[in-house]
């Protein structure tokens, strides 16, 4: 018997470490290359089907295949793969955009052995099929969906090739890498010069594009981007986008607009393309929009009429439109808004490292610098670095090799004061803004926070304000385009797979063209509760729930719930050594299928769930805590382990706990005394947990390689280094702390 289990180990060992044969010889030729990467292909297609392998949806599992199928020149089932991939990923057609520069590669490849002829004329004759079949409200995409980077894939090749140099046998992860940038390199660097001339001789058919520097009357030069359609002959609405991602996204939103029969602008932001002012991401827009509405107000191509759009920055831009509001601004619809000093780039008061990584994506040069930005392991490489060393928070830019003086003025802002406040409207500055308004943000949307702040306080100031919400299991990226299949590797609920864009240009057409509401607007609140397939509509953010219930902060195995408020005051102590940067990841394993890393949290876990409950809202309540130290930033995570032992993040919270009770004014906490922080701008979500599941809640302390690190002192937390940890960190999370989650019950 022994034996036998020790043959299966062996076996096991062997198909984890399986090779497969790959000549030293491909590294320095291309012609074996060539003939070598089909066969490598078809090895590799087995091992990405196997059990081990398999990625945890299908559509994962697609995407890798069908290039695979592709490298093996099986283009016939690559198609095949593709489509089924689009179909997994949106509903209605929406991504079939998705890939296409893969998709025209493979029809060119099929046509040019079936029809006898050249490659480029094979390009041509799929590309002009494959345009007239596209919904017409795709076409906008197709620059963006077949701009692959050639020389960044050839780079990623030849780091792989590199490392095979005198081997002979190549393993699985690096096969498929070398697999997907091969053909990467093949496809773009055979297609794309001949596929940007077809769609620009396209554009030409079906638009007017002008791009102008436009000189405003504060004396600064901007890009402004206006596409029209060709027939539209009579002034329209203009649907106005203020972009500092210079570059292709300009067409893009502007041919978006007019595609849905808009005058579609695009400004970018002082600095950017031809402009030679200053890049100051996030401050001039208020004064520099104004501007620019009042010279596309006066064109004769508007009829007088300016709505605005966009997402995450362009979403903030829209805020910081209507702190002067223009007359013929009639409207804006915020995606995804950041909240300048509320979620970026501080998270309730404490900055993430992310911000220098951004900084440097639209500063770099006059459009966006795409190859580093997406260098996720350089920039894990830096953050890890400053972490380690124990530097102050100021020093990571000078870590990543650039010194930024936008990154150091952030850093001189730490509470929500005047310089944040003077870029958007400010407590009664939303009491004048009566202009109709709708906002996007998901479950699952990094700025979520940002998005439901500006909501928020517009409704505080403003009792009759016409702004209406639509939150839904979207992303990021969803909810300022289409929603997902899947999100966060999980399915969404048939009824949340709408088009963002359908909905944000019907609510221009309601308001600029006198057309009727879209109908899923049925109350200034929209929510979609998932696992229900259901939209509910409520007038009020407070009525996501209709009732609470407290989660203490006690061991379960020393009460009957956690629901219960303890009958004795007792804590937990958690010890925090800000010195030890070489801390081992400590996992709690929920089930068998899986486990949540804890390093520097402790864990507070219910009973399982009699019965089904709606989680609706964001989470609220009080930390009882005294620590040894003048502040410290808690970190919070709810989850749901699932009756499967699958684990779900429903919310989270981070917050300074100085500034806790008011983002603009640091209150640090005596240390050994019992105080109180609040628990306000977690995330939102609205879902039904199943009966059987139990709720994980971690709480802790921040620290990590993501954001600063509050040491405690008092100082400002940026200029902190390791040599102000001092004595461990000692937090009393006392028990008759809570967490109240909201329940809607119908």
């Amino acid at each position: 018997m022994k034996f036998k289990i020790l043959l299966a180990l062996i076996f096991v060992n062997l198909m984890q470490a399986q090779k497969f044969y790959f000549p030293k010889t491909a590294v320095t030729d291309s012609l074996i290359l060539e003939k070598q990467m089909p066969g490598l292909a078809q090895q590799v297609i087995p091992q990405l089907q196997s059990e081990k392998n398999k990625p945890e949806n299908r559509v994962d599992l697609l995407d890798n295949l069908f290039r695979l199928q592709m490298v093996a020149q099986d283009y016939k089932n690559s198609l095949a793969s593709l489509s089924e991939n689009r179909n997994l990923f949106a509903d209605h057609h929406m991504g079939d955009y998705r890939y296409i520069g893969f998709e025209l590669y493979s029809m060119a490849k099929l046509a040019q052995k079936e029809s006898n002829i050249s490659f480029p004329n094979a390009i041509e004759k799929v590309f002009n099929q494959k345009y007239e079949s596209l919904p017409k409200k795709l076409i906008p995409r197709l620059p963006l969906a077949v701009d692959g980077n050639v020389r960044e894939s050839r780079k990623q090749m030849k780091e792989i090739l590199d490392k095979q140099k005198n081997k002979d046998s190549i393993d699985y992860k690096t096969a498929l890498s070398l697999c997907k940038s091969y053909l990467s390199y093949k496809t773009y660097s055979s297609i794309k010069p001949q596929v940007v001339q077809l769609l620009a001789s396209k554009d030409k058919e079906k638009f007017i594009i002008e791009t102008k520097d436009l000189k405003i009357k504060n004396g600064n030069t901007l890009t402004i981007t206006i596409v029209r359609k060709k027939g539209n002959t009579s002034p329209l609405p203009v649907i106005l986008t203020n972009n500092i991602y210079a570059g292709l996204f300009d067409e893009f939103f502007g041919k978006r607009a007019a595609t849905y029969n808009y005058v579609g602008a695009v400004v970018n932001t002082r600095g950017k393309r031809n402009s030679n002012n200053v890049n100051d991401p996030f401050e001039h827009e208020s004064e520099d929009i104004y501007e620019v509405i009042d010279w596309i107000s006066k064109q004769p191509w508007c009829n007088g009429k300016v709505g605005m759009i966009g997402g995450s920055y362009l979403g903030f831009s829209q805020w910081a439109a209507v702190k002067k509001l223009h007359p013929a601004l009639k409207t804006i619809v915020p995606q995804v808004a950041v909240g300048i000093g509320i979620d970026y780039p501080a998270q309730n008061n404490i900055f993430m490292s992310y911000m220098l990584q951004w900084i440097q994506y639209v500063t770099n040069n006059k459009l966006t610098d795409e190859v580093d930005f997406g260098n996720f392991a350089k920039w894990n490489l830096i953050n890890t670095e400053w972490y380690k060393s124990g530097k102050s928070f100021r020093a990571l830019d000078t870590i990543s090799g650039k010194t930024s003086k936008i990154f150091q003025r952030w850093l001189d802002h730490p509470a929500y004061d005047e310089y944040w406040q003077k870029m958007v409207p400010y407590k009664e500055d939303f009491s004048k803004i009566n202009i109709p308004i709708l906002t996007t943000t998901g479950y699952y949307d990094d700025d979520q926070i940002g998005a439901l702040y500006y909501f928020k306080q517009h409704h505080q100031y403003n009792k009759n304000a016409e702004h209406y919400l639509i939150i839904g299991p979207y992303n990021h990226g969803g909810a300022q385009s289409f929603g997902f299949t899947y999100v966060n590797g999980s399915p969404i609920d048939p009824v949340a797979r709408i088009s963002i864009d359908d909905l944000a240009f019907s609510w221009f057409d309601y308001i600029l063209k006198g057309d009727k509401k879209p109908e899923i607007l049925k109350d200034r609140i929209n929510f979609q509760v998932m696992n229900t397939n259901t939209w509910k509509h409520v007038a009020d953010l407070d009525k996501m729930h209709t009732s609470t219930v407290k989660f203490y902060l006690q061991d379960k195995k020393n009460t009957a719930s956690v629901f219960n408020k303890p009958e004795t005051q007792s804590f937990t102590k958690q010890i925090v050594d800000f010195k030890n940067r070489d801390q081992k990841d400590t996992y709690y394993k929920v089930s068998k299928k899986d486990s949540i890393k804890t390093t520097t949290s402790i864990i507070f876990e219910s009973e399982v769930l009699d019965k089904d409950m709606i989680i609706s809202g964001n989470l609220s309540g009080f930390f009882n805590v005294s620590i040894n130290k003048k502040d410290f930033d808690t970190d919070t995570y709810l989850y749901q382990i699932q009756p499967d032992g699958k684990s779900s993040l429903l919310s989270t919270h981070i917050v300074r706990a100085s500034y806790a009770k008011n983002n603009e004014v640091r209150q640090l906490l005596e240390p050994n005394k019992m105080e109180q922080i609040p628990i306000n701008n977690s995330y939102v979500m609205s879902r039904k947990i199943e009966k059987g599941s139990k709720l994980l809640l971690l709480v802790g302390v921040n620290k990590n390689p993501n954001w600063q690190i509050n040491y405690g002192t008092g100082k400002d937390v940026s200029d902190e280094t390791i040599k102000d940890s001092g004595e461990p960190l000692e937090v009393k999370w006392y028990n008759d702390s809570y967490v109240e989650i909201p329940v809607y019950k119908d």
